[in-house]
């Protein structure tokens, strides 16, 4: 499976449109597709490049909470948005309204709380906007064969209540009954 992530960075490399971004010099490509089997417990781990996976665990546990609290990361140690939840990156965003280490509408917002008007990091949005995670699980159990099982961060209306837009935005999940398995297609900008 990393040959797949090796092959992408070289068709990067040499098929690329390049252009100056928020981020500096980019290389892109459009379009490009990997596909990875979870089968027998067995995730796809890249040795080519060091990877934090304690760290992406934690980061994958915020979203779930609908977290957008940052200092919650960082009392775990986990420091990957830090940049832009500083003061000086909000106040540079337009979000200057929102303290330090808040990081918005975003990822964990947008699963839990879809649609409520977020406010800040301190908010309780306990049954406020639509819980895509629950209602997603709950698709899965009760209604297996819906084309609908997505989960998307894309909130257009809260783009600008964003720290950081997504990179993962929309997740669509497909229930094969006959061979008993669960398959997740995520799309990523």
């Amino acid at each position: 499976e990393e040959n797949q992530y090796l092959n992408l960075i070289e068709d990067i490399l040499n098929e690329n449109t390049e252009f100056i971004g928020r981020n500096g010099k980019t290389l892109s490509i459009f379009g490009s597709c990997m596909h990875f089997s979870l089968e027998n417990n067995k995730i796809p781990l890249l040795t080519t490049k060091k990877l934090a996976i304690k760290t992406c665990l934690k980061e994958l546990l915020w979203f779930i909470k609908g977290d957008t609290n940052n200092k919650n990361l960082q009392d775990k140690k986990v420091h990957i948005w830090d940049g832009n939840s500083s003061k000086d990156f909000l106040n540079k965003i337009g979000l200057g309204h929102l303290e330090e280490n808040d990081c918005g509408a975003c990822y964990g917002f947008q699963w839990r709380h879809f649609g409520a008007e977020y406010k800040d990091r301190f908010t309780d949005y306990t049954d406020k906007g639509v819980d895509q995670l629950k209602w997603l699980i709950n698709e899965i159990k009760q209604n297996p064969n819906s084309r609908r099982l997505i989960l998307s961060a894309w909130n257009v209306s809260d783009l600008d209540k964003m720290a950081l837009p997504p990179c993962h935005i929309l997740s669509q999940f497909y229930v094969d009954q006959q061979l008993n398995t669960l398959s997740c297609q995520l799309y990523q900008r």
